[in-house]
C-alpha cells in the first residue's frame, strides 16, 4: 500500500495545485467572491490531505495494518467528498451540495484519528 498511497498523494497534490491555480486565475473574474472563497477552501483541504496521504505512505512502512490503510482511504474519500462538493459549489453548482461536505470532513477527522492510533499502537 505504500506505493499506492504515495502515488495517490502525489497525484492529489498535483491536482490541488492545478485547482488552486484555476481558482486564482480563471475563476476570479467569473464567480462571486463568496463562491471563489468556497472553491479555495476546497483546494486548501485538498492539498492538506494530499500531504496527509504522503504521511500515510510513510506510516505504512512503520506501522502497517488496517488502521493505517483505513486512514489513507478515508483521506481519499474526504478529498472526493469534501473538496469535490466545495469545488462544485464554487463553480456554480447547487448550494445544497454543502449538506454532504461534512461527510468528507468527518472522513478527514476519522482518518487523522486512525493515523494517530496506528502510530500510538506501533
Amino acid at each position: 500500500m505504500t506505493a499506492v498511497f504515495f502515488a495517490i498523494g502525489a497525484i492529489a497534490a498535483l491536482l490541488a495545485v492545478a485547482a488552486g491555480a484555476f481558482g486564482a486565475h480563471a475563476l476570479e473574474a467569473r464567480v462571486g467572491a463568496d463562491r471563489l472563497e468556497i472553491f479555495e477552501v476546497g483546494a486548501r483541504y485538498h492539498m492538506y490531505h494530499a500531504l496527509g496521504l504522503l504521511a500515510v505512505a510513510w506510516a505504512t512502512t512503520r506501522w502497517p495494518g488496517a488502521a493505517t490503510n483505513a486512514a489513507g482511504w478515508l483521506f481519499v474519500a474526504g478529498i472526493l467528498i469534501f473538496s469535490g462538493s466545495l469545488y462544485t459549489i464554487g463553480l456554480g453548482g447547487p448550494r445544497w451540495l454543502g449538506a454532504i461536505t461534512p461527510v468528507g470532513g468527518t472522513a478527514f477527522i476519522v482518518g487523522w484519528a486512525l493515523l494517530a492510533w496506528a502510530g500510538l499502537r506501533g
